[in-house]
């Protein structure tokens, strides 16, 4: 894994047209682990799997927000002719805000997966109270990877030795372990979603499964009226129904 303007890195292929795969709120690249393979075989470009600032491998330094992370993104896009963004949930807001037109980067698509549009008070207000906690240290790895899955939203789909697991999870200097993301990057959740994702100057296809607890296809199509359903898939997608995410994205819609 190479580090490159600041953030942990995977990479592949070559050419000018960059795929940028941007994975959750509280995961990491490893979820997109899955989905390389087709990437691998299919893409006729160049692709990049971060893990976002204050997740996984990369640098835990504030401030965090979509127009941040969307910067940060824009740095390891600079030198693409153009660029095609698969963003899952708070990486598909992400993906967005790079395709308003603010950093100059040539947005080809964005395809964002299981993307939360409507946020109560009560919500936004967990967030809030998650943000100001101190991380949890834990004795042993296997229970930070159990907490990072919830997190992530992968519990029962990944065990907790799973290397994608352990992933996000990082030893403390004192001993013991906790999860590999900055608790205080939950502030960064919540409205304006849905100004964010209709600001996109490029096509934008929303799309959930449909066991999706965060999003269902009344909310995605104020913003995407051919927004799509995986049947079958919960909120992660791309990690359950790998393939039809696959076939969602080389489509072009």
């Amino acid at each position: 894994m190479s580090t490159r303007p600041g953030l942990a890195l995977r990479s592949g292929g070559s050419g000018g047209d960059l795929l940028l795969l941007l994975h959750g709120l509280g995961a990491t690249g490893a979820v997109w682990d899955r989905l390389l393979p087709l990437v691998e075989r299919d893409w006729p470009g160049a692709w990049a799997v971060p893990d976002l600032r204050g997740h996984g491998r990369s640098p835990a330094e504030p401030p965090y927000g979509y127009g941040v992370h969307a910067a940060d993104v824009a740095a390891l896009a600079a030198g693409a002719s153009r660029v095609t963004v698969l963003g899952h949930s708070f990486g598909g807001v992400v993906g967005a805000a790079l395709a308003g037109g603010w950093y100059g980067v040539e947005v080809a698509r964005v395809v964002a997966l299981g993307v939360k549009i409507d946020w109560t008070d009560d919500e936004v207000a967990r967030a809030r109270a998650m943000a100001a906690r101190p991380p949890q240290v834990f004795a042993s790895a296997a229970e930070a990877a159990e907490r990072h899955l919830r997190l992530a939203g992968l519990t029962g789909l990944v065990a907790p030795e799973d290397p994608v697991a352990l992933a996000g999870v990082r030893e403390v200097p004192d001993g013991g372990f906790a999860v590999a993301f900055d608790p205080r990057a939950f502030g960064a959740v919540g409205p304006p979603v849905e100004e964010v994702l209709s600001r996109a100057v490029a096509p934008l296809r929303l799309a959930a499964g449909s066991a999706d607890p965060m999003v269902g296809a009344d909310a995605m199509r104020r913003v995407d009226p051919d927004a799509v359903v995986v049947e079958g898939a919960g909120h992660n997608a791309h990690w359950e129904a790998p393939e039809a995410v696959w076939r969602l994205l080389v489509s072009g819609f």
